[in-house]
């Protein structure tokens, strides 16, 4: 028996017709779904793409790991084995269709990179980079004379949101240059990314383009990704093959005033598909409502191949009981979701199937309260900060997660990372990021000099 973990890079589950959302943008993966099971409450607790992936490589906590950010350091503790590693120890074949590099290389026999066009700005062919990369990987497997353990990494829809023909213009109809239109007005008016945004998708006036543009690029990889299916009919493979298709964090698109990227700790980036499939091992059609994170996905799909017992420690528990087993489905794997990001600013919370609490650990750029409080129950679109209102619940869930940290401080004995670690990223495999001008950001008990990243096109990947 196989297994191919894929990662749609910045893929929230909402604009997913399988999740609900009202256009048709991912046909291919919602046959997926329906031949297998599709967790609707799972999370990325850990954002962005870094502690995204270390978590689902590691199955470990950003306290375990202590990956926070996209910062050069540190790295992964060697210590700590990854699931390409462990299967690769197992007698599997392994290999990855991926460009991430540094210890998300480890225990990969074959690492096949990619790269793509960046000369026309008007559309990017990312997801086509990775499937030829990708449609070469099966292969190699299919070759074996062992069963395989693959990833494949996809970068759609990641911005620039530049879908290709004939996605392109699927979901829009009009003119986004409207001068009588001013729904970007805002967007326009916030210094530190209009500049990012004009290099892309200059002049546009209506706000409705951009989203309309992220979900065709969803829709492309959807398409992308069927060839890679298509290829596992043709060499009889999908039968034998356990698919998990998962995504690093989700995308802000004008629901909480910040745009077009992953920052704010709102599901908007923190509820990301999980869909698995394994004919004969899964029941089809399966809806799995109980909450589930990152750190589940290795304890599980290792219970699911019998290798559960070669790693000692996770963060992470198997949710494989939950599968075929209705009396199951609901069951969360905690009481609670801890939740941290590092991109553009820091912040951690916490997460109840009641409320949400956000705390920033420093000035938010897009001038946020300091303390957020939503009422999920009653406002699960996260538009009404309650923190002023309701000290209370903020106090309670203040302690509780004060309490969390130190106790997942205590069992690891390091320091807390999140607040220590810088945000700037340099490189992120063979990409750069720029720092524009009067970018400058004082980060809590950090340098005065510390400064804003960048995100030049050059730089795409970067989070």
């Amino acid at each position: 028996m196989n297994i191919i973990i894929i990662s749609m890079d910045t893929l929230r589950a909402d604009r997913m017709s399988c999740y609900g959302h009202w256009r048709t943008t991912s046909p291919h993966m919602d046959r997926l779904a329906a031949k297998g099971a599709l967790f609707t409450h799972f999370y990325s607790p850990h954002i962005p793409t870094f502690p995204g992936h270390t978590t689902l490589f590691t199955g470990r906590d950003v306290y375990s790991h202590l990956v926070t950010g996209q910062s050069s350091t540190p790295e992964l503790d060697p210590d700590i084995p990854t699931l390409a590693e462990i299967f690769q120890q197992a007698g599997y074949f392994t290999a990855a269709a991926d460009n991430l590099g540094r210890w998300f290389q480890r225990g990969f026999q074959r690492y096949e990179t990619y790269s793509w066009d960046t000369t026309n700005m008007k559309e990017w062919r990312k997801g086509e980079a990775v499937t030829t990369a990708a449609l070469k990987v099966v292969n190699e497997a299919a070759g074996q004379d062992k069963p395989f353990f693959l990833f494949l990494h996809f970068w759609d829809p990641h911005t620039p949101y530049l879908p290709p023909a004939p996605f392109s213009r699927m979901f829009y109809e009009g003119d986004e240059r409207d001068s009588g239109n001013h729904s970007m007005d805002a967007v326009w008016r916030f210094e530190n990314f209009k500049w990012y945004f004009n290099e892309w998708m200059p002049g546009v006036t209506d706000i409705e383009f951009p989203k309309a543009q992220y979900d065709a690029e969803v829709a492309y990889s959807d398409a992308c990704l069927a060839h890679v299916l298509t290829l596992l009919q043709e060499l009889k493979l999908d039968m034998e093959t356990m698919i998990v298709l998962t995504a690093d964090h989700g995308e802000e698109l004008d629901e909480h005033g910040c745009w077009f990227d992953h920052h704010g700790l709102y599901d908007t980036n923190l509820h990301v598909p999980l869909i698995m499939r394994w004919s004969g091992h899964i029941k089809p059609g399966q809806k799995i409502d109980g909450i589930a994170r990152m750190q589940d996905i290795a304890p599980t799909v290792l219970e699911a191949f019998g290798l559960r017992d070669r790693v000692k420690q996770f963060d992470g528990v198997s949710v494989w009981p939950m599968i075929n087993n209705a009396g199951k489905a609901k069951r969360d794997v905690s009481e609670y979701l801890h939740i941290t990001e590092n991109t553009w600013m820091k912040k951690r919370g916490l997460r109840t199937r009641e409320w949400k609490f956000i705390l920033s650990l420093e000035p938010d750029i897009h001038g946020f309260p300091t303390y957020e409080l939503y009422h999920l129950a009653e406002d699960p679109a996260e538009k009404w900060n309650l923190a002023a209102e309701r000290p209370e619940v903020v106090a309670e869930l203040m302690k509780l997660m004060e309490e969390h940290i130190s106790k997942r401080l205590s069992e690891t004995g390091h320091e807390d990372p999140l607040p220590i670690q810088p945000i700037p990223l340099h490189h992120v495999g063979r990409m750069e990021t720029a720092v524009p001008k009067d970018s400058r950001l004082v980060e809590g008990g950090g340098s005065e000099d510390q400064k804003l990243p960048g995100r030049g096109l050059q730089g795409i990947c970067a989070r």
